[in-house]
């Protein structure tokens, strides 16, 4: 009976720092989220799900081109998932769906033909720690076009890897 007891003791004990490791995993590094929405598309359908990062900003910058989980600036309790396009100090502007950023075109090979608008956005300059973001299948997407430059304060995460349906799993890029 001794070693039986003993037995469910260390079970108990692996349990219970598995669900320790778990929640401070998820609290502090990685937590599961899941895509509501199209406006992603084609990288990220509607119901995925997929791991974001919530520490990497801490040490590292927010690039052109990283997908990240915001909260919408005008209602926090939302959150919103989309593309960096512009940094602070960028001079930005979107001419007939073409984005240029400090004076260049920016290939968007994320963006198919068929995702494409022919919106338009006056040449700015963002301010320090703002992001212009924008949704991948910009036809439909409510994006920095519509709320303005997302501030760093928003950003709690990128999306790093994409785990359900298992038919698109993988790291998001």
């Amino acid at each position: 009976m001794e070693k039986k007891s003993a037995g469910i003791l260390l079970w108990v004990r692996d349990l219970a720092v598995a669900a320790v490791a778990s929640v401070l995993i998820i609290t502090f590094l990685y937590q599961p989220v899941r895509v509501e929405g199209t406006s992603m598309l084609p990288r990220l359908e509607d119901r995925d799900r997929l791991f974001i990062n919530k520490f990497v900003y801490h040490f590292t910058a927010i690039d052109r081109g990283d997908v990240v989980v915001f909260h919408y600036p005008r209602d926090p309790e939302k959150s919103y998932i989309k593309r960096i396009i512009a940094l602070p100090g960028d001079r930005f502007r979107v001419e007939h769906g073409r984005v240029f950023v400090n004076g260049k075109l920016v290939p968007e090979p994320y963006v198919p033909p068929e995702y494409r608008d022919n919106r338009s956005v006056d040449e700015t300059i963002l301010p320090p720690d703002n992001y212009f973001v924008m949704g991948d299948h910009r036809s439909i997407s409510s994006d920095s076009r519509d709320f303005g430059p997302v501030d760093r304060a928003l950003i709690y995460g990128k999306a790093i890897f994409v785990y359900w349906p298992t038919r698109d799993a993988g790291v998001i890029r």
